[in-house]
């Protein structure tokens, strides 16, 4: 079972905010912090978190791109994955339900003539 640490996040604009992650194996993609508020002892992942979701835009992109492709476009679009930060890796595509990485819906509707 892997073991939880709360890992402190950084955006662009320098806004932190804390995350629970798995502890990483790799240690050197984080450093222990104090925060500066209360003193607790924390986690600081080196990647930003807008570096982390950098990973993620492509893929999301790539998903909507081919399905608006199809033969006869949805009228609507729902695209689900699930993801799990990690302070090591970033970020990390996980199951949906089940097994399913991406759970996508599709939605058509008919013209009333």
């Amino acid at each position: 079972m892997n073991r939880k640490q709360i890992t402190e996040f950084s955006l662009q604009d320098g806004t932190k905010f804390l995350v629970e992650v798995d502890e990483p194996e790799n240690s050197n993609a984080v450093r222990r912090v104090a925060r500066p508020d209360t003193g607790q002892m924390v986690v600081e992942a080196k990647k930003k978190f807008d570096e982390v979701l950098d990973q993620i835009q492509p893929v999301a992109s790539a998903i909507i791109t081919k399905l608006s492709q199809l033969n006869t476009p949805a009228n609507e679009v729902e695209v689900k994955f699930g993801i799990k930060l990690n302070a090591a890796a970033g970020a990390i595509f996980t199951s949906v339900s089940g097994e399913a990485n991406y759970e996508i819906t599709l939605k058509w509707k008919q013209d009333k003539a």
